[in-house]
């Protein structure tokens, strides 16, 4: 029979490879939860080296830290149990450096993804993570050798089952567990966002509740890795399948819950994000963390009068501060007027720096320069990417003398396509709307315009234009966004084929002809800056696609 069991769930941003500082902000929470009765701590999936350590786990180094990091939480865990992520080490370590390049006389480190149930000053047991995913962004395969055991153990008179992850979406995994006599299921996890990904979660875990008829808690990190965003939204569901508790999205969190006669205890439950309202939050979290994690103190961006600038700085500006933000107009020839005050009256909106640096000498001098070797040629797109080139060189001019990290503004629609400038526009260290849908760009420039007008309206409801030719619009090289986003996400989404794209109803020319931009520009992709993902396949980790192949369809 049993008991009552208090448990938390702790929604943590780790910092990858801050062994120390992670485990000191557990310490804390392992002090706050036996202040307040908690029987029960549980944290993320590596919560100790954060998520995802990558080539870290190669160094031998971290390895001994990790060591020392769990001494130290086991000696605080007197009267507790905490139940942590952390990669655990069987057997003797090999000398990495030996392995790495084939001796025969030594293997690599066998390592697993673990949960650490620590309780009373020692290592209560350790479970293996099972089911490791090598798909989209995961390659957990390349560190760790999967678990085969379930894991269940006694806390205060209740068998608690402890999973990871991407083990509660595989069926046999979880049955297994509750076979051994699992009475409820704590799950850690590094789950990182995706457009509509919170939902989707939600109801894959109250389903396999009800199959299992087992409550679950589900606790997952918080905050922004790289290109990696993880939304949060701690939750636990009973047995029926009912959500009883949720913690908040995109922010740090404890979630107290109370298992008693088998089931939770209904408790706070915190109202989640619609979907723009998650998506922005997402890229505002991916911005905040990567100038936190990487240490730059103020951002510098191109700020055009066009949409997707105009959001890139609305979005800077929001996690960063206006105070850290600089905007600079670079106007030349082709730029309108109203460009000009449109991007004026957003900076002075939101209290950012602001300054005009026009670049008509800068072309001129490169084109007098270019002028023997240009000869004889007719103009073209050339002297539109010079115009491009001339901003890129202006901002990471600003970038070096200052500090200040470059914001590239161009969206995922532009990525896919080669709409965009090697070295000019795509210059920056990190890319705000990288994997941002032009369709969406709109959707969420209405969205930060919901209470007052941020963004002027002229900027969304003017026609896209790069504004390097006279009278330019995107139209003319482009089908309208709406077809395009379409097209493209049935390509590079669902890898469906042109045939199948155009069976689906577009115009055939437009579908091969946007099939092979894609397919041509992926050296593009290659060199452009680190960026935010938050669709179901990014470009960048997700999809590694050759540059140098003989592919047709």
């Amino acid at each position: 029979m049993s008991t009552d069991l208090s448990i938390r769930l702790l929604q943590m941003n780790a910092r990858v490879g801050d062994l120390m500082g992670n485990v000191d902000r557990l310490l804390e929470a392992i002090t706050q939860a036996k202040a307040d009765g908690v029987d029960v701590l549980v944290t993320p999936e590596l919560a100790i080296t954060g998520y995802p350590p990558e080539d870290l786990l190669l160094r031998p180094a971290l390895l001994r830290q990790l060591d020392e990091s769990i001494e130290r939480l086991c000696d605080a865990t007197q009267g507790i149990c905490l139940i942590v992520g952390a990669p655990e080490s069987l057997g003797e370590r090999a000398d990495v450096s030996s392995w790495r390049v084939g001796a025969e006389t030594a293997g690599p480190p066998v390592l697993f993804n673990s949960a650490w149930v620590l309780q009373n000053g020692r290592v209560l047991k350790t479970y293996q993570k099972q089911a490791l995913p090598n798909y989209q962004v995961f390659d957990e395969r390349r560190y760790f050798e999967p678990g085969v055991e379930p894991c269940v153990v006694l806390v205060g008179g209740v068998s608690v089952g402890v999973l990871i992850c991407e083990d509660v979406w595989v069926p046999e995994i979880v049955e297994k567990t509750c076979n051994a006599g699992a009475e409820l299921l704590l799950v850690l996890n590094a789950s990182p966002f995706a457009e509509n990904k919170l939902p989707e979660r939600l109801r894959h875990v109250e389903h396999r509740a009800q199959t299992n008829q087992r409550p679950i808690a589900y606790v997952n990190l918080v905050g922004g890795q790289d290109e990696l965003i993880f939304d949060g939204g701690s939750f636990a569901v009973n047995a029926d399948g009912e959500c009883v508790a949720q913690a908040a999205c995109f922010e740090e969190a404890q979630l107290d819950l109370r298992f008693s006669q088998e089931q939770f205890l209904p408790a706070h439950k915190t109202p989640w994000p619609t979907a723009d309202e998650a998506l922005y939050a997402a890229l505002v979290t991916g911005v905040r963390d990567y100038f936190a994690k990487t240490g730059f103190q103020k951002a510098v961006l191109g700020l055009s009068g066009g949409i997707d600038s105009a959001l890139t700085l609305a979005i800077a500006v929001e996690a960063l501060g206006a105070e850290r933000v600089h905007a600079v107009m670079m106007p030349y020839r082709y730029t309108a007027d109203i460009s000009i005050e449109d991007a004026k009256a957003q900076a002075e909106k939101l209290g950012c720096e602001f300054s005009v640096v026009p670049i008509e000498p800068m072309v001129g001098a490169f084109l007098q320069t270019l002028n023997p070797f240009f000869a004889g040629h007719p103009v073209d797109s050339t002297e539109e990417n010079l115009q491009s080139r001339c901003r890129g060189v202006l901002l990471m001019a600003l970038s070096n003398k200052t500090g200040a990290l470059v914001l590239t503004t161009g969206n995922k629609s532009e990525m896919a396509v080669g709409y965009a400038t090697l070295y000019g526009d795509m210059a920056g260290g990190f890319a705000v709307l990288k994997d941002v849908w032009k369709t969406r760009v709109y959707t969420l420039a209405r969205f930060v315009n919901r209470h007052q007008e941020i963004i002027p309206e002229r900027v969304i409801v003017r026609p896209p234009s790069a504004e390097l030719a006279p009278d330019q619009e995107d139209s003319d090289s482009l089908p309208p966004y709406e077809q395009l986003d379409a097209m493209l996400r049935m390509y590079i989404e669902q890898d469906r084929s042109p045939d199948d794209i155009i069976a689906a109803g577009f115009n055939a020319d437009d579908v091969r002809r946007m099939c092979r931009l894609v397919d041509i520009n992926e050296y593009k992709r290659r060199q452009s800056a680190i960026g935010s993902r938050v669709t179901v396949r990014g470009f960048g980790r997700d999809r590694r696609y050759p540059v140098a192949n003989r592919f047709r369809f």
